[in-house]
């Protein structure tokens, strides 16, 4: 019984040392996490580029607005770009979020705010399949921002 409580109190010193050192590693560090964004990129179909513009400023935007007043994302913005080859994006969609955490029950609180401003499931379905023949989205990538102290 004395070898179980000197092992136990062994490993829970040794916890202890390494939870310490890991809280002050990071106080160590010259950055803290900032925001969490999501990239899309996106390549517009040949002579489409103006009508998605269009799609985005009459349902991307008042949604994103939505969502933005709602407290679910940080802000967004649109970016065009010179594609270097056809494979690549020409627009990106950005959207900015507090931090990881956000992202948790993301789509339950979202969802709401999609249904009264898009319609149900079926109707957001069909407004997805007529986006797609604007557009190719060729990716979506995640990053996070750091901030030097």
């Amino acid at each position: 019984m004395n070898i179980r409580k000197l092992f136990l109190g062994a490993v829970a010193v040794i916890a202890g040392s390494v939870a310490l050192s890991a809280t002050s590693a990071a106080a160590d560090r010259p950055w803290t996490e900032g925001t969490v964004s999501n990239i899309s990129s996106i390549r517009t179909a040949p002579g489409k580029f103006d009508d998605y513009m269009a799609f985005l400023a009459k349902t991307y935007k008042p949604l994103m607005e939505a969502q933005k007043a709602a407290g679910n994302i940080v802000d967004y913005h649109i970016y065009t770009a010179m594609p270097r080859s056809p494979d690549d994006p020409d627009v990106f969609l950005v959207v900015t979020y507090k931090n990881m955490a956000a992202l948790d029950g993301l789509r339950d609180r979202m969802e709401p705010i999609q249904e009264k401003l898009q319609g149900d499931a079926a109707t957001r379905q069909a407004a997805m399949i007529a986006r797609g023949s604007m557009r190719t989205q060729l990716g979506t990538e995640m990053v996070r921002q750091l901030v030097l102290k």
